[in-house]
């Protein structure tokens, strides 16, 4: 499943930037290529070119720029199904070790992965 939305976005880093993007909600490129083992460079290219292409925003948060979805854009929410769909079909194990790294603590008895809450 994986490799069918590399088809679609064009290759694996834009494929993995969407993914992580739609998991977390929003990414930094030295965070994100570091949790995903992609080079910085290729990180940053694909970054960018979702943002000037609208897909994506960024915001300056001290030295560091973070990404988004752009929610002023329409076409945002059907952009995010299709990715929730690729999302959904892949299996538990394999979202462990593409999501292993935790972005702040997990309450007790929290599972591992739970239900993504990304704004639909």
């Amino acid at each position: 499943m994986v490799d069918m939305i590399e088809t679609i976005f064009g290759n694996e880093t834009a494929a993995k930037v969407m993914l992580y993007l739609f998991h977390y909600g929003e990414a930094y490129a030295s965070g994100l290529s570091k949790d995903m083992s992609i080079a910085l460079s290729q990180v940053q290219k694909q970054l960018g070119r979702f943002e000037e292409s609208g897909i994506l925003v960024s915001k300056l948060m001290g030295k560091v720029r973070i990404y988004s979805f752009n929610p002023k854009l329409a076409v945002t929410k059907k952009l995010k199904e299709l990715i929730q769909v690729f999302y959904d079909a892949i299996p538990k194990e394999q979202k462990e070790e593409l999501f292993q790294v935790r972005r702040r603590p997990r309450r007790k008895g929290k599972p591992v992965l739970s239900k993504v809450k990304n704004g639909n």
